[in-house]
C-alpha cells in the first residue's frame, strides 16, 4: 500500500504485529459485512495481511473468487503458504494501482488499511474502480483517539499520545474511523452507509493477548524504531510504556475498548 518513500506501515511486520492480525475474524472484525456475504460472490481484500479474514471470506463465498492483496511480499508469502483454497489467491500489489480490470469484484473490502495510507480517498476511488456495478466497497478502521481503558495508567496515556504521533509521522491517520463517511463521499460514492463497533479486551485471556502484544511491540517493532529515530520518545519512555502494558494485562480489573468506524458504499 505504499505510494512513496514517505508512506509506510507504522507497525512493520514484527512477530508481535502479525500476532495481532491472526486474531482477526469475520465475527470480530467484519460482522457489519456479513449480511452481504453470499455464496458465489467475488471479493478483493485490500491490505489483507496474513489472511485470517481473507480465508474466512473464501470459505463463506466459495466457489466465488477471493483475492487477498497486500504491499508486503513477505506477508503474502506467509498467507499463501498457510491457506490453500481452490477459489483463493494472494497477490502482492499497490492499493493505489490495483492490478485488476475495472468492474472485477462484487465486494472490495479493506480492514485497518485506510488509516495507513497518505491518500485514503485515492485508495477508495481505486477500490470503487474494481468493484462491479451494483457491488459494494466495504471498510473498517479503528479510531485510536476514542480508545479508553481502566485502570488509568500514566504509561498508557503516554502510549496513546506517542502512537498518534508515530502514526501521523508515517503519513497515516490513526483516527480514521470517524473519517470513513467523509472520505467515501469525497471519493464519489453516492450511497454511503456507516456504522460503528468496538473491540473490547477485558477477560484474563484477552488482556494477556493484547497486553503482551503491546508489551513487546512498543520495544521491538517498527513502531519502536520510528519513535526513537524521529525523536518522539526515548528508550526509557518506551520501557515505561511496555511496563504499563504488562501491569494492565496483569490487573484483574483491566479493561480496554477500541471504537471502529465501518463503511458500506456503492457508486
Amino acid at each position: 500500500m505504499q505510494r512513496d518513500s514517505t508512506e509506510k506501515y507504522t507497525h512493520g511486520h514484527h512477530e508481535s504485529v502479525l500476532k495481532s492480525h491472526t486474531w482477526r475474524t469475520i465475527a470480530n472484525s467484519a460482522a457489519y459485512l456479513e449480511p452481504h456475504l453470499e455464496e458465489g460472490l467475488s471479493l478483493l481484500d485490500v491490505g489483507c495481511g496474513p489472511g485470517t479474514i481473507t480465508v474466512e471470506f473464501a470459505d463463506r463465498l466459495a466457489p466465488g473468487r477471493v483475492v487477498g492483496l497486500d504491499a508486503s511480499a513477505e506477508v503474502i508469502a506467509r498467507a499463501s503458504g498457510e491457506f490453500s483454497r481452490d477459489s483463493l489467491e494472494f497477490v502482492t500489489g499497490d492499493a493505489y494501482a490495483l492490478p485488476f480490470d475495472d468492474d472485477s469484484f462484487d465486494i472490495v473490502h479493506a480492514h485497518q488499511t485506510l488509516q495507513h495510507v497518505a491518500d485514503p480517498v485515492a485508495v477508495l476511488r481505486e477500490m470503487r474502480r474494481v468493484a462491479k456495478p451494483g457491488g459494494i466497497v466495504a471498510a473498517r478502521d479503528v479510531d485510536y483517539a476514542g480508545t479508553f481503558w481502566f485502570p488509568q495508567l500514566p504509561g498508557l496515556d503516554a502510549w496513546i499520545d506517542l502512537y498518534e504521533k508515530v502514526h501521523r509521522s508515517n503519513g497515516g491517520e490513526p483516527d480514521a474511523g470517524r473519517r470513513l463517511k467523509a472520505w467515501a463521499r469525497e471519493a464519489g460514492f453516492t450511497e454511503v452507509e456507516t456504522t460503528a463497533s468496538i473491540w473490547n479486551f477485558a477477560g484474563a485471556a484477552d488482556r494477556e493477548w493484547w497486553g503482551s502484544m503491546w508489551e513487546a511491540r512498543v520495544l521491538q517493532s517498527a513502531f519502536a524504531g520510528d519513535a526513537l529515530a524521529k525523536y518522539l520518545a526515548t528508550q526509557n519512555d518506551l520501557e515505561l510504556i511496555s511496563t504499563a502494558w504488562r501491569a494492565w494485562a496483569d490487573d484483574e480489573d483491566g479493561w480496554l475498548a477500541m471504537p471502529h468506524g465501518e463503511l458500506i458504499a456503492r457508486a
